[in-house]
């Protein structure tokens, strides 16, 4: 599976674009949710499915690790030709994945619960976002499968194959919330399932794919990879050290952004729905440029297993470019165009005087976050897990103290915290960068991090 490929703008821009469009596919099912309820005029709805969207973001994506580990994981095992361990890693995360998506499905009653104790909102809010998670949590087992699928497709380079993925699983969740919610009028409920059987259709998809990547089926796979190897020892070891420290890192991030959402919501129901509508915008940033941090993370990780110095800052830099323009292009996107947008997204009026309010500091996302999601790229890429952990943890805590401070600005605040925290945490992360890239061309650093 290992390949040397040239590190050009045009290669690197080669492996990016389909990422972006499976990654711009993303937020555009958020667009659609919010539009599907949003349109319907009832500020209520839409803020029950900003909620329920948040805590099962918070929920699912504390397993995101089965995405950005296995990335930087798989990438380190091509780029020093171990093509078994690349093999051995699908079936392991696979496994993984499905058992703890089964888990989540039978405790979504007491974490549902335990959500609506710890976030506001009033009892209508609250009914609204239960629908719509009691729909999501019938996907939870094939969502996580789909995490490590991709993570796995990323980390060999094959982003047009994690693009089809993405694109089958994007298209069937606006065609089933559509139906769902307009045509059955099944309201919040609706939204919620349709996106869990859209993970299922993306299941089933994407077993197909990566069989034909390795070359052979999964369960063929199963069968020939000796069991000494799938469970070796010091592999589970290094799978798990990664995993921890990106899931502690993640659900610190996934804190920090349920403050944000709980903070609208403690303000009012025309906070938290134009703060939801205006986090489509941000996400729209976040999920395509993502595309160059992705690409960051293949292409330093093959270059970190290979202790190849060279490459490793090649790679940073050309992404790092790509990124940089972006951003400034979404920026001014988003400041001089987002108006109707949010028009289009809600027809409650109040909802819209709130969120063209704050457009501003929407439209500065992009470069204010670029930063810190392209060092996490780089960071994930060469599975540096404790910097990233440490650099979450402690934006989240500082972004929470600012958030505390500035309550009495009331949405404002909330969205000068919001911004300042992106800052922080690039500004962590950046304080780990020196040792990485001495460590680089270390032959004795490949497992030193994960002890």
């Amino acid at each position: 599976m290992n390949s040397t490929r040239p590190l050009t703008r045009a290669s690197v821009f080669a492996q990016s674009w389909p990422i972006m469009l499976g990654q711009a596919s993303v937020p555009l099912v958020g667009i659609v949710d919010t539009a599907v309820i949003g349109r319907t005029g009832d500020a209520v709805a839409l803020a029950g499915v900003a909620l329920g969207a948040t805590i099962i973001n918070l929920v699912f994506w504390t397993f995101g690790f089965l995405r950005m580990g296995m990335t930087g994981l798989t990438a380190q095992a091509n780029g020093s030709d171990d093509r078994r361990e690349v093999e051995a890693l699908l079936l392991r995360s696979l496994g993984i994945g499905f058992a703890l998506g089964l888990l989540i499905l039978a405790l979504s009653i007491p974490i549902s619960q335990l959500a609506f104790t710890v976030l506001s909102g009033s009892d209508a809010v609250q009914g609204d976002a239960g629908d719509y998670m009691e729909g999501r949590f019938y996907g939870a087992p094939a969502a996580l499968a789909v995490y490590a699928m991709n993570g796995w497709l990323l980390g060999l380079g094959r982003t047009r194959e994690a693009l089809a993925l993405q694109i089958v699983m994007n298209l069937a969740n606006i065609a089933l919330d559509v139906w769902f919610v307009w045509g059955l009028e099944m309201g919040a409920y609706g939204v919620g399932l349709g996106t869990a059987c859209a993970e299922w259709i993306a299941l089933a998809l994407g077993i197909i794919i990566v069989g034909r990547v390795a070359g052979t089926s999964v369960l063929s796979l199963a069968r020939t990879i000796p069991r000494p190897l799938l469970l070796d020892r010091e592999q589970l070891l290094q799978l798990f050290a990664v995993n921890r420290d990106i899931m502690i890192r993640t659900i610190a991030l996934l804190i920090l952004f349920t403050w944000f959402a709980n903070a609208g919501a403690r303000i009012g129901a025309e906070a938290l729905a134009a703060n939801h509508v205006l986090l489509q915008f941000i996400n729209v940033a976040a999920f395509v440029l993502d595309a160059f941090a992705f690409t960051a993370e293949e292409r330093v990780g093959q270059a970190y297993g290979a202790r190849d110095r060279k490459r490793f800052t090649r790679a940073i830099y050309l992404t790092g470019e790509f990124a940089l323009l972006a951003g400034i292009a979404f920026a001014a996107l988003f400041y001089f165009g987002g108006g109707a947008v949010i028009d289009l997204l809600t027809t409650d009026a109040a909802v819209r005087e709130e969120a063209r309010r704050f457009l501003p500091f929407a439209a500065l996302v992009p470069l204010l976050g670029m930063p810190s999601w392209m060092l996490d790229g780089i960071f994930i890429g060469t599975t540096r897990g404790r910097a990233l952990r440490n650099a979450g943890v402690a934006s989240t805590i500082l972004y929470i103290a600012l958030d505390y401070a500035l309550r009495p600005s009331g949405n404002l605040g909330v969205w000068i915290a919001i911004s300042a925290s992106y800052l922080l945490r690039a500004g962590g992360l950046a304080l780990y960068f020196p040792g990485l890239l001495k460590d680089v061309s270390s032959p004795d650093q490949k497992a030193k991090e994960q002890k």
